[in-house]
């Protein structure tokens, strides 16, 4: 439990834009006691996930978590944090690949990267992947996040798969994760893309609460989550020649977003409807 002494340090720690433990601005003690607690609250009672196949996320070492995206806000990146630091047997801190728009925004930013968040590059995750962290990548990006409520669990195209050309350059597995519940926290009915474009967004969503009922709109609905891991794919048998064929890449890019699909439809299939 936090005193006051050391919540003020701690939150002075958070607004300010100094370099964390390592050189992405990662601070660990500080997620910990600050930035997670709230999130916590959120996965145990309000959308009460469940967590499915922790044991194929790798112990120890580099490894890509890749999961589908969805439910207008990224919470559904956040849960995926909490899950894994709280719930995984080695407590493994997700490092998660951020659209740039995140790392633009003043505030925002700087509790990005204290949370151990960084721009979803190559270099980037090349360098944790090498260092031994377990990184996540969400593949659909904006395109999965900003989707209509019609569109649901129907997986948007994983671009040019640069994250199999990661994992394959540094032989780390690569972990399927399929993520039921956040579809329907806000119902996207429609996009105001003139507006998104003069806010600079990506798109401006329209739900059944939001923008009608003010601030009151962005309260989620409580729905019922489980997040899944699948099996995990290797990539560290592969020749050198076999890194270099953008082909195989995709191949590999398709194979993983097959398997992320195929989870969600038999998830949904089987689930008890969705406020559980």
């Amino acid at each position: 439990m936090l005193t006051l002494a050391r919540g003020r340090d701690v939150l002075d720690r958070c607004l300010d834009g100094s370099q964390g433990v390592d050189d992405f601005g990662y601070d660990p003690e500080l997620t910990d006691d600050l930035l997670l607690p709230p999130l916590r609250g959120l996965y145990e009672k309000y959308f009460r996930v469940d967590v499915e196949g922790l044991e194929h996320v790798p112990a120890e070492g580099g490894a890509l978590v890749v999961a589908n995206h969805s439910g207008t806000l990224p919470l559904d990146a956040l849960m995926l944090q909490v899950a894994l630091r709280d719930h995984h047997p080695a407590h493994r801190a997700l490092r998660l690949l951020a659209a740039d728009l995140v790392f633009r925004l003043p505030v925002l930013r700087t509790l990005a990267r204290k949370a151990g968040h960084t721009a979803a590059r190559m270099d980037g995750a090349l360098r944790l992947l090498e260092r031994g962290e377990l990184v996540g990548v969400m593949p659909e990006g904006y395109k999965g996040l900003g989707k209509p409520f019609a569109e649901r669990y129907r997986l948007r195209p994983f671009g040019r798969g640069g994250f199999a050309a990661v994992a394959l350059r540094t032989g780390s597995p690569l972990v399927p994760c399929s993520i039921v519940g956040a579809e329907e926290i806000y119902p996207m009915l429609a996009d105001a893309r003139p507006l998104a474009r003069r806010l600079g967004l990506p798109y401006f969503p329209i739900t059944p609460a939001f923008p009608l009922l003010g601030p009151l709109g962005a309260v989620p609905l409580p729905t019922k989550w489980t997040i899944r891991f699948g099996e995990p794919i290797p990539t560290d048998h592969y020749s050198a020649e076999t890194l270099q064929d953008p082909m195989f890449v995709h191949k590999l890019s398709d194979q993983v977003r097959d398997t992320i699909q195929e989870t969600l439809t038999e998830m949904v299939r089987g689930r008890n409807g969705l406020f559980g």
